[in-house]
């Protein structure tokens, strides 16, 4: 493994700050750090947006840059089919990871577009579940 992404969608960019009883007090940003100093031998870029069809113009583009994606479409995970075509259409692998654990939440978080087209999903171990994917990621390289 040379080189991931993260890609992070809607409201991400606010963890520290909403809902901490499910995203803690950290922010991604910080975490980011903390992983880049637990995997120094692997680039890790990262991206989030709030707009889907950001999300799937910058997973198309990871393809020419990166082995592997690690995908928190957040709420898009439960109603974007076109984000769902965008991970079976392209040839790297995707892990789906979620830092809340859906299946505690609200029913139609139970329910995921993406999932069917990854490798695999990790939800609700926080943060960790980023690291968690990148372990298996070098694991299976």
């Amino acid at each position: 493994m040379e080189s991931l992404i993260i890609i992070n969608g809607p409201n991400l960019n606010l963890t520290g700050e909403r809902e901490t009883k499910f995203y803690g007090k950290v922010s991604f940003e910080d975490f980011l750090e903390e992983l880049r100093t637990i995997f120094p031998k692997i680039k890790i870029d990262y991206f989030q947006s709030n707009v889907e069809g950001e999300i799937i113009n910058r997973m198309h583009e990871a393809m020419l840059e990166h082995n592997a994606i690690i995908l928190n479409a957040a709420a898009y995970t439960h109603t974007s089919v076109a984000i769902g075509d965008a991970v079976k259409a392209i040839d790297i692998p995707v892990i789906e990871v979620h830092i809340s654990n859906v299946f505690q939440r609200e029913d139609f978080r139970h329910v995921s577009y993406i999932a069917p087209h990854c490798v695999g999903s990790i939800a609700g171990f926080g943060f960790d579940s980023y690291r968690m994917a990148i372990e298996h990621l070098i694991r299976k390289k």
